[in-house]
């Protein structure tokens, strides 16, 4: 199958290897993706821990920490979507042989991110209105204020490390990459041990000392990606301190199409946020059974997160050395990694709920954990179908990012999310606020943007796409 549709893909012969040993293969892609894969499985782990001994701790705590967290998340998600973008820049240029120019990309994206951090400031005193603006319960609103208030202090960091990070992964080179956010995952772990249940002091403990580890290992991967940057630096290849080599107008297309793709993720994870600030006014219950449930989804998510960054910097490569049949190469490859591994994970949520729960239930007596179970299996069910769709979409998007179609992505958002608010404010002003009715949309609105990702990638455009100037 995927043989006839390469074929039909290109007028280009096909390449008689394997799927497997071919360029932009499955064998290429994995090896670019799974440092990405690990890097990223390292985020879910360390928000699946966090939020687990914050269970540990108090119920209420966890419950507050997927608001205030995805709040903190959807701030971020312009910048960060923005410095993540240089990746295609990098991509295209090291496929394009221009080296000279990826310092350029990376120094202004670093120059963006410490812009950042001080205008993450101003949003600390404005936590307890927004808290307060949901409706949550009072205890509640307390911890999510702290929690928010302490992240702010680690989010430019994050921005910054965004941008660095992109002068690995765009030529290529994910093993470093890898090695740092596994070693600010192991870091935010070891703290949070130490933090949250006051084994450093009662101010540090619950919801406050996860806040704190979790800002210490942001500005960690800071001060290791500004280490392994400076060989490179000094080397001159890259021209990271060369001031004279940067091109025109280098500036206003790294915005151009970064603030696209920015808007695009803020847009999405703005959607997700409401939807579970809406979760929030159901009660404690639906509240904790819904933050398992995406929780437990970010496991098959967060790596599929890297395998897209892998896809993205092999279609970057490709588009910037004039060859879009083996981009479409790295998307066929992408989607049989994406499927084996989601549609898989989806089994196990429908078949084994239990064996992901097993370990928040440890931290509760049977009894008082037993209707948080049961929500939590039901709401699985839909994670189940959830994941699947999400994963196609992830390959799809990042094929078109990856290309340079970041303007399409980001009206595709616009449309698509502007449905579902007006969905849910329509639940909201008829007091019909349900738990599977508001899975239900969300579920829906996945599928609809795998579709339709699916159907502008089929029709070609993408491949006259790209994001650098002409040499």
């Amino acid at each position: 199958m995927l043989d006839t549709l390469e074929r039909t893909d290109s007028s280009s012969p096909t390449d008689e290897r394997s799927w497997w040993s071919r360029p932009c293969g499955i064998r290429e892609l994995l090896w670019i993706a799974l440092p990405l894969i690990a890097s990223t499985a390292s985020w879910s782990m360390t928000s699946f821990v966090d939020r687990m001994f914050l269970f540990w701790y108090s119920p209420e705590s966890m419950a507050a920490a997927l608001p205030a967290g995805m709040l903190h998340f959807t701030l971020l998600c312009f910048p960060i979507g923005l410095a993540s973008y240089l990746n295609t820049f990098v991509a295209q240029y090291d496929g394009a042989g221009r080296p000279e120019q990826i310092g350029a990309v990376i120094r202004k994206g670093v120059q963006f991110g410490a812009v950042m951090v001080p205008l993450y400031f101003l949003t600390i005193p404005l936590a307890a209105w927004a808290f307060q603006m949901v409706g949550h319960a009072p205890e509640v609103q307390v911890l999510e204020v702290r929690y928010f208030q302490i992240l702010s202090f680690g989010a430019g960091a994050s921005v910054v490390s965004a941008a660095m990070s992109c002068f690995f992964t765009g030529r290529g080179k994910t093993t470093l990459v890898m090695f740092v956010e596994i070693g600010s995952c192991v870091l935010n772990v070891v703290l949070d041990g130490l933090f949250v249940f006051g084994f450093c002091g009662e101010w540090l403990e619950g919801i406050t000392g996860a806040a704190v580890a979790t800002t210490a290992s942001q500005w960690f991967k800071v001060i290791a990606y500004f280490i392994l940057l400076w060989k490179p630096a000094r080397g001159g290849e890259f021209g990271l301190l060369d001031w004279s080599r940067d091109e025109p107008g280098l500036l206003g297309r790294i915005f151009r199409y970064g603030s696209a793709s920015g808007f695009q993720v803020l847009l999405e994870v703005g959607t997700f946020t409401g939807f579970t600030f809406l979760m929030g006014r159901m009660g404690l219950t639906a509240m904790t059974a819904s933050t398992l449930a995406v929780d437990i989804n970010a496991l098959t998510f967060v790596p599929m997160i890297g395998l897209g960054t892998g896809i993205a910097t092999l279609v970057g490569r490709e588009i910037g050395h004039e060859d879009p049949r083996r981009a479409a190469t790295a998307t066929w490859s992408g989607l049989v990694i994406a499927l084996i591994y989601a549609g898989t994970m989806g089994m196990t949520y429908f078949l084994v709920p239990d064996f992901f729960l097993a370990a928040h239930a440890m931290g509760m007596e049977p009894t008082e954990f037993e209707e948080i179970r049961v929500l939590s299996i039901f709401l699985l069910r839909f994670v189940a179908f959830f994941c699947v769709f999400d994963a196609l979409n992830v390959v799809a998007v990042s094929t078109l990012k990856g290309a340079g179609d970041v303007r399409f992505i980001m009206v595709v958002g616009i449309v698509f999310s502007l449905i579902l608010a007006s969905l849910a404010f329509a639940f909201v002003w008829l007091g019909q606020i349900h738990v599977a009715g508001l899975w239900l949309v969300m579920t829906s609105w996945v599928i609809l943007l795998a579709i339709t990702h699916w159907v502008r990638f089929f029709t070609g455009q993408w491949r006259q796409k790209n994001v650098i100037d002409p040499a």
